[in-house]
């Protein structure tokens, strides 16, 4: 049986992911959100636009892996700024 190897970057990540959504959900409870409406064409909270940032950044990442030969971490730091653009005016 082989096991999943957790290299300290694939750790980073997902406890990155998760300290995200421990603060969404203590920023939920102390000050709920309500619908708005910003550049995306739906109207969203905030877990709606977290959930659409990443997803999306998810596939600005494998496009890159797929497509260009530059190293991931510049598509990391356009994807973080993607997720606040997102989370601020989306």
């Amino acid at each position: 049986m082989d096991w999943m190897y957790w290299t300290p970057p694939t750790a980073l990540f997902f406890v990155a992911i998760a300290m995200i959504l421990a603060g969404m959900t203590v920023w939920e409870v102390v000050s709920p959100t309500g619908m708005r409406r910003g550049f995306l064409p739906l109207q969203t909270t905030r877990g709606d636009r977290l959930f659409i940032g990443l997803l999306t950044s998810a596939w600005f990442h494998l496009a890159w892996l797929g497509l260009s030969d530059f190293h991931p971490a510049y598509m990391t730091v356009a994807c973080i700024g993607w997720l606040i653009v997102v989370l601020r005016w989306g």
